[in-house]
């Protein structure tokens, strides 16, 4: 048994170091599989359809942008469990702005409420960063406080009535029907993504050459891209699949999915290429050596909270927009799927260890959890039971695999 296991972890070492991705991420990816297959047998094929996958990647956008930021947060040694408040809150306030203070169809009052939403989100960011930071607050006792404040002061502002509509140009950012870039774009945008990977191998295998460094084999690499090359036309053939009610128009990439796959990009390159994130992951690794290192730990702290409470605005911008209104619950419970995100993803809560791409994989099989749940008619309070329940299997997987990795 014990030769198999070890067999079983060669083999998979190998795989995952010829496709550039560590193990984890790939059981992650083989797991996704088979949630997917698995659902799609349940609901009588419902789930890997063009419709569900076009809904599921909405939901997937707004989880996924907030967990980008949560793996960082978690990387650092913290915890940030006030991110649902913060879009329900942060969301109010956009409402209010578009219906009381600006003109709901002003041509300037959709960027203007953004930046706002945008800026209320640093600013939660900056506060809650600055009392674990500089105060010695743990941040898990400051965000929960933040939870408990956050989502009643929504409610404090608005008496807890729901407010809206919200101006048009505003609800594009959610995703609606005409919040996609159509079948043309699409394909542009799918030929671009295709050109990028390609590009991508192709500059890191000229760096390794210029270095003198050892190359994987050229068919290896030409076999991702054209898996890469695969996925990506599927994804966008299925978001043109799915059609406008009552035509026969394709829908398109949602507005919100690109944004996503920005925020994932940048978030990417800062943690894996810039000094900040390998500050970052230092200070999860070491906070004592770090700081031994010249590192102003505290500074980075609260730098880490900002960049939390900036895709927070972007996230609650997202969901107000789809839902055409500002209410005190939204978000109600997002802090549970954006940190099991990132745990499934592979983000160790000991910190040090965490990628965003595995945030990213750890959100679509939460948010593919819940959408199969919904359209099998499971009622909501089991789906939150089952979502609680992952979670706990997620950080005894992330406890069981460090431990492994020791031995």
């Amino acid at each position: 048994m014990n030769f198999l296991a070890v067999k079983f972890r060669s083999v998979s070492d190998r795989i995952a170091r010829a496709a550039g991705l560590d193990v984890r991420l790939l059981g992650m990816l083989f797991m996704m599989a088979v949630i997917w297959l698995t659902l799609d047998v349940l609901t009588g094929g419902l789930f890997i359809t063009p419709r569900n996958i076009f809904n599921l990647s909405l939901q997937v956008s707004v989880v996924g942008i907030m967990t980008c930021g949560m793996v960082l947060v978690i990387v650092s040694r913290h915890i940030d469990l006030s991110v649902g408040s913060q879009i329900g809150f942060i969301g109010v306030f956009g409402a209010l702005m578009q219906n009381a203070w600006l003109p709901i169809d002003g041509t300037s009052t959709w960027w203007i409420t953004s930046l706002a939403m945008l800026g209320v989100g640093i600013f939660i960011g900056f506060a809650q960063g600055l009392l674990v930071a500089y105060a010695g607050i743990p941040s898990f006792v400051v965000t929960l406080g933040g939870l408990l404040f956050l989502r009643n002061a929504a409610f404090y502002i608005n008496s807890g009535v729901t407010v809206a509509p919200l101006n048009e140009t505003f609800q594009l950012l959610g995703g609606g029907l005409d919040g996609t870039i159509g079948v043309f774009w699409s394909w542009v945008v799918c030929g671009l993504a295709i050109a990028g990977v390609a590009l991508i191998v192709w500059r890191s295998r000229r760096r390794r050459s210029v270095h003198s460094m050892a190359q994987k084999p050229l068919a290896s690499d030409v076999l991702m891209v054209a898996i890469w090359a695969i996925v990506i036309a599927v994804f966008t053939a299925t978001m043109n699949g799915y059609k406008q009610p009552k035509t026969d128009i394709g829908m398109g990439i949602p507005i919100p999915v690109l944004i996503l796959i920005g925020v994932t990009i940048v978030m990417s390159a800062v943690a894996r290429k810039h000094r900040f994130g390998r500050h970052v992951f230092a200070m999860g690794g070491s906070s004592e050596s770090a700081e031994l290192a010249g590192i102003d730990t505290r500074r980075l702290t609260l730098l880490v909270f900002m960049m939390m409470g900036l895709l927070c605005g972007l996230g609650s911008i997202v969901t107000t927009a789809r839902l055409n209104a500002g209410a005190s619950v939204t978000g109600t419970m997002t802090e549970l799927t954006v940190i099991a995100a990132a745990v499934i993803g592979g983000t160790s809560l000991a910190g040090g260890i965490g990628t965003v791409y595995g945030g990213i994989v750890g959100a679509l099989i939460m948010q593919s959890l819940e959408s199969g749940m919904i359209l099998m008619g499971v009622p909501t309070p089991l789906q939150r039971m089952v979502l609680a329940l992952v979670l706990i299997i997620a950080v005894w997987v992330d406890t069981v695999y460090r431990k492994a990795r020791r031995a």
